[in-house]
């Protein structure tokens, strides 16, 4: 993977959420439902894309064989997880709850829907962290030399972004700071881990061999 392309799967996901969570209303009342829902709908697109930073990172700073195969598969294993619950939290609590607020108004069923989906939710959260945590110990392993110590920043970002994530979600003004946090944490994890080195990474190569002199 190219680094202009790992740093903005790890970029532009999250800051896009983050300006989608600039206007996230506060509370869920008939006024704000229309938004509300509309607003989770985008989010159904966005949402999943988060996990390509942890992704990246881990996918850039990977070492080779079996053991670079077992880190990225565990990395996609744990997006997918935190994609499909999170995507559940997203579309009954964010989407539902929206909509049946809109149809019916503010009822019982707007609580059950947000507590089936904080219970689904949790699950993706802790995923996400877990991946996270995956790539900030890899990136700092994997980085070389002085590149670590900004390795180091990005992990101290990307990990308290993480599990700020765990209850903040997208709100304003916690939320949003989440999102910036997880922009900032996993690109410079990528970046440093992009200049690793690559002296670890190449295959000793076979001396040269030179032709013989030819016979006189």
């Amino acid at each position: 993977m190219r680094p202009i392309v790992a740093v903005a799967a790890t970029a532009v996901p999250a800051l896009a959420l983050a300006v989608l969570g600039s206007s996230h209303p506060a509370v869920l009342t008939p006024e704000s439902a229309p938004w509300w829902r509309d607003l989770h709908v985008i989010g159904l697109v966005l949402f999943p894309l988060l996990a390509l930073g942890p992704w990246a990172v881990v996918h850039v700073s990977r070492p080779r064989g079996v053991a670079g195969w077992v880190l990225s598969t565990a990395a996609a294993v744990l997006g997918l997880v935190y994609a499909a619950f999170y995507g559940a939290l997203d579309a009954l609590a964010g989407i539902g709850g929206g909509h049946e607020t809109m149809v019916l108004g503010p009822g019982p069923w707007v609580a059950a829907l947000f507590g089936i989906a904080d219970e689904l939710g949790v699950y993706g959260s802790y995923a996400y962290l877990a991946a996270s945590v995956l790539a900030a110990v890899l990136a700092l392993v994997r980085a070389p030399g002085a590149w670590r110590l900004l390795a180091a920043v990005g992990a101290l970002f990307a990990v308290v972004g993480a599990w700020s994530f765990l209850t903040s979600h997208i709100y304003y003004p916690y939320g949003v700071a989440t999102m910036v946090m997880l922009a900032i944490g996993h690109t410079l994890l990528v970046i440093a881990a992009a200049r690793r080195s690559r002296r670890a990474d190449r295959r000793p190569h076979e001396p040269r061999r030179h032709a013989a002199a030819p016979l006189a």
